[in-house]
């Protein structure tokens, strides 16, 4: 059984997503704001966390970026469809995918589903012991690991999952469609823009000139590549 942190200031909604994903079999932990939410994930062990957009108090960027600093859960924003710069913001600072209200009980789930087990299976399966490198970079895919000459580079679990399937892959092109259904395991609704964030954070994180990338390059009109030098 997973366990799954449902954060909104609107009661209605939080019910609602618990009864959603209880009918699927998670144990959901419940709360009200984003203070809650942070003791919550202190406390349990959480696999992965719904944060709303907009809270009184801690609002749920300001929550995103506190979690950040101590846990790499995926997590899941919940947003209203005019917060469209908000959205970009969660994902630059580590939110993992976006939910808009009002919400379809079928996507939540697969989204849920989708995220959960990306982040439960990272590292598993035939390439559990595969360790890629490029010059100073390494993705060690078993024990989730990224790092630059002795530097760790903190990544969130999708993150990681991108640099590793373009990593695995050297100079292969990957549209952003491409790596959506490959990484998110879901349909490319807005694929272009959310990708397009996740490979701007990889690159901050990545390279020493995030404008003139080493690693992962644009094709133009056609997607992205890893190059470098790849290595196995």
């Amino acid at each position: 059984m997973y366990n799954v942190l449902v954060c909104d200031d609107e009661k209605d909604i939080v019910a609602a997503l618990k009864i959603y994903l209880e009918s699927e079999g998670f144990k959901v932990f419940c709360a009200y704001n984003g203070k809650e939410a942070l003791e919550t994930v202190k406390e349990n062990e959480i696999h992965l966390a719904m944060l709303d957009i907009m809270m009184p108090e801690k609002n749920g960027i300001e929550t995103m970026v506190e979690l950040r600093e101590f846990s790499n859960l995926p997590v899941i924003l919940l947003t209203a469809k005019s917060e469209d710069s908000d959205i970009i913001l969660g994902l630059n600072v580590g939110a993992d995918d976006y939910i808009t209200k009002p919400f379809n009980p079928v996507e939540v789930i697969a989204r849920v589903r989708s995220q959960i087990r990306r982040y439960m299976q990272l590292g598993s399966g035939s390439a559990a012991d595969e360790i890629l490198r490029a010059g100073e970079l390494e993705l060690d895919v078993k024990k989730k690991r990224v790092t630059k000459g002795d530097a760790e580079i903190n990544l969130t679990p999708t993150e990681f999952e991108i640099l590793r399937l373009l990593m695995a892959n050297p100079g292969e092109v990957f549209s952003p469609k491409d790596i959506y259904i490959k990484v998110w395991n879901d349909t490319p609704l807005g694929a272009e823009a959310t990708v397009a964030v996740h490979i701007r954070h990889i690159r901050e994180k990545t390279e020493i000139d995030p404008a003139s990338p080493q690693y992962i390059k644009v094709v133009w009109g056609q997607g992205y590549k890893f190059d470098g030098g790849i290595k196995k």
